[in-house]
């Protein structure tokens, strides 16, 4: 089954900051309860234009960390396009630990079969990639995060008239392909702003290997680095659910959040400057989150 554009449009709420610029965000978190935010159109193109070859033993393969939101999203797609699917995942510690992790227990019941490789198996993830297109002819092999051509294409997907009269559109980044899209799609005044969760020095010259536009700026939000929680993350993702109703994961979504703010008390977005953020969905990782701040004897994410 083909994946399908939502219903619906997608709703942008206003965040009422009562400071002289107007935020708002845009919910991708609602447009599917597994396949949520960016994900759904990284994966979009991806599947589509692979079901629409008819391959003969079809198949899905992709790579991925114990709680990543990529692995969930695609063991969701191929459990709802009756694709089989197998997720290539860093860390064979985790080989007879996964029944504990939240996020591995989800791709199981989806049908996806895991694959635990060493770290060092998994930093070559070219040398596997050749290893499983060779075992598997017919599979889609779906890099890390999602990130390739299709998957810019899909995120076109995400701007649509309700985005256009928006000064600053802003996104988290891990592997680059959300904030290339939209730089590759936006509209030709517009400036698009990626928060940076991963310390990565090569991340500009990826992004500039999807889109030759260079109307984006990247801005460290790494709050010690990928996957890392500080307290006052907690603190701010809380709040912020508290004030205005609407849930943040720790990783991605809830950074870029904190690191706007921050801007937008230093003065870095011009008066009267409309800026819309985009929910990139993830929030099933926190409860994976909330398991490690409660061995840590930390305050959860509520």
């Amino acid at each position: 089954m083909l994946l399908k554009p939502p219903a619906e449009p997608i709703p942008i709420q206003e965040i009422p900051i009562y400071k002289n610029v107007k935020l708002f965000i845009k919910r991708e978190d609602l447009i599917h309860p597994q396949i949520s935010g960016n994900k759904y159109w990284k994966l979009f193109y991806n599947i589509n234009s692979y079901l629409e070859k008819n391959p003969e033993n079809p198949y899905i393969i992709t790579f991925g960390g114990a709680f990543s939101n990529h692995i969930a999203a695609v063991s969701a797609a191929g459990n709802l396009s009756g694709i089989p699917t197998l997720g290539i995942i860093r860390g064979e510690e985790l080989q007879n630990k996964w029944r504990d992790n939240p996020t591995l227990l989800l791709a199981k019941r989806n049908g996806m079969n895991l694959k635990f490789v060493t770290r060092e198996e998994y930093r070559h993830k070219e040398k596997l990639t050749e290893f499983l297109h060779k075992e598997f002819p017919d599979a889609l092999i779906v890099p890390e995060g999602g990130t390739n051509k299709d998957a810019v294409e899909g995120v076109k997907m995400m701007l649509n008239d309700q985005t256009k009269d928006f000064d600053y559109l802003c996104t988290a980044v891990g592997t680059g392909g959300t904030v290339a899209g939209m730089a590759k799609f936006c509209e030709e005044d517009q400036k698009v702003i990626g928060f940076n969760v991963v310390e990565d020095a090569s991340l500009e010259n990826k992004i500039l290997e999807l889109t030759s536009r260079q109307n984006f700026n990247l801005i460290d939000s790494c709050f010690g680095g990928y996957g890392k929680i500080k307290d006052e993350n907690i603190r701010f993702i809380n709040d912020f659910k508290e004030k205005y109703g609407i849930p943040l994961e720790p990783v991605y979504t809830g950074k870029m959040m904190q690191k706007v703010f921050e801007l937008i008390d230093n003065g870095y977005f011009p008066e009267n400057s409309r800026i819309l953020c985009f929910h990139t969905g993830g929030l099933q990782g926190i409860e994976g989150a909330n398991l490690l701040l409660e061995k840590q004897n930390r305050n959860l994410i509520i």
